[in-house]
């Protein structure tokens, strides 16, 4: 493998945990393992993925085997886990540690709802009332709220148990400009003790009954508080293509990105970015585990999810040359058969991928250092290089 003159690619399947990591119960999250719990769930044999068995995707989870899965497989990937080494357990925090960014402290939550007075603000700065103000499911609030937010042009605001300032508001209510500025507000206004991970928009459509959340979703993340790996590409002049909501949580610095809302549609532009790209890397977020599935409790849809996944994954497969080094992993866990519909603190599995990678144990695994040594740039503040372990 020649190192810095081929293509990397990340690929982040976001909510795809792999296990409970040590400290799964001190998020209150006992009990979840996003894929051995899909797989004990959706019949008798478990998940049947050919492909990502062929990989070593059965080898990637903390535990028991994961059912469905044959344990003799030779996989053709390197296989491991990677273990959360940052507090907190949402997409920001898990796509910052990917990159090399570890977080000592958590960011802040609001369970019983954001101070009234800041919210006052906030509605005085954007010239519109607020509803709700709870942690709340997103389809739930919505279902709850959406016609007296019709009938009184309020913003419904809610949270999560993740660090979320979350503003739903109907199309036809409010235009998607005015919503992304009243997030902006909210950006500029939640920030030090009252910081959140992320502000996002929540646009939706329809009436009263079968109101449904639309493809407008817009994220406002904190800036990353240290040098990222896509900071130290910038430097470099190494190309950068962003797929999914990436350039998002990153708050845009270093990376744009096409929006992706499928899975499917994230795949054909992946394919796309290799069939193009002749040197650099690609960065990508597959947003439906977590979004369409997870948050939802949806296990048919997941793992619907899953099998897509797998038929996928030979199209992959054959857009690679031979330098090239592709990881496949997630950013923290989403556990759709847990009474929860929040994210989960697991560990995540790491397949690396490429004609020139020796299908070994990783054990626990640092990808954004791994990628920063292929393009030969200037080490992370954190982790170490699997690298030469791989391809040597």
């Amino acid at each position: 493998m020649k190192f810095g003159t081929g293509r990397a690619a990340i690929i982040v399947l976001d909510g795809l945990g792999a296990g409970p990591a040590p400290d799964t119960a001190d998020y209150g999250d006992a009990g979840s393992d996003t894929l051995g719990n899909v797989a004990r769930t959706v019949g008798r044999g478990g998940l049947q993925l050919p492909s990502l068995e062929k990989l070593g995707l059965g080898r990637c989870h903390e535990g028991s085997a994961i059912l469905g899965f044959a344990t003799d497989a030779a996989p053709t990937a390197a296989y491991g886990v990677a273990c959360p080494a940052s507090a907190g357990k949402d997409s920001t925090t898990g796509h910052w540690e990917i990159c090399g960014v570890l977080l000592e402290k958590a960011f802040r939550t609001y369970p019983n709802g954001f101070p009234v007075p800041l919210l006052d603000e906030f509605a005085r700065r954007t010239g519109r009332g607020w509803l709700g103000n709870k942690a709340a499911s997103g389809t739930a609030i919505i279902e709850a709220l959406g016609a007296e937010h019709e009938r009184t042009g309020k913003w419904i605001v809610y949270t999560s148990a993740d660090s979320v300032f979350q503003i739903a508001a109907h199309e036809r209510t409010v235009p998607l400009a005015e919503l992304y500025q009243a997030c902006t507000v909210a950006r500029e206004m939640l920030v030090g003790e009252d910081a959140v991970s992320r502000v996002i928009a929540r646009p939706f459509e329809g009436k009263a009954g079968d109101y449904r959340r639309t493809a407008n979703r817009k994220d406002f993340s904190i800036a990353p508080i240290g040098t990222t790996l896509l900071d130290l590409m910038a430097d470099a002049g190494i190309v950068r293509i962003g797929i999914g909501k990436v350039d998002d949580l990153f708050a845009g610095r270093n990376i744009s990105s096409q929006h992706t809302p499928t899975n499917a549609d994230a795949y054909r532009r992946i394919e796309q970015a290799l069939d193009t790209l002749e040197t650099g890397f690609v960065f990508v977020n597959v947003i439906e585990f977590d979004q369409t599935w997870g948050h939802r409790n949806d296990v048919p849809g997941f793992h619907q999810g899953l099998k897509e996944l797998d038929a996928w994954i030979p199209r992959l497969v054959a857009c690679l040359k031979p330098d090239d080094l592709v990881i496949l992993t997630a950013d923290h866990g989403n556990d759709p058969t847990t009474p929860s519909t929040d994210h989960s603190r697991e560990v995540v599995p790491v397949l690396v991928l490429g004609p020139s990678v020796h299908p070994v144990p990783l054990g626990t695994a640092d990808m954004g250092e791994t990628v920063r040594e292929y393009f030969g740039l200037p080490a992370l503040a954190a982790g170490t290089s699997f690298l030469k372990g791989v391809t040597a």
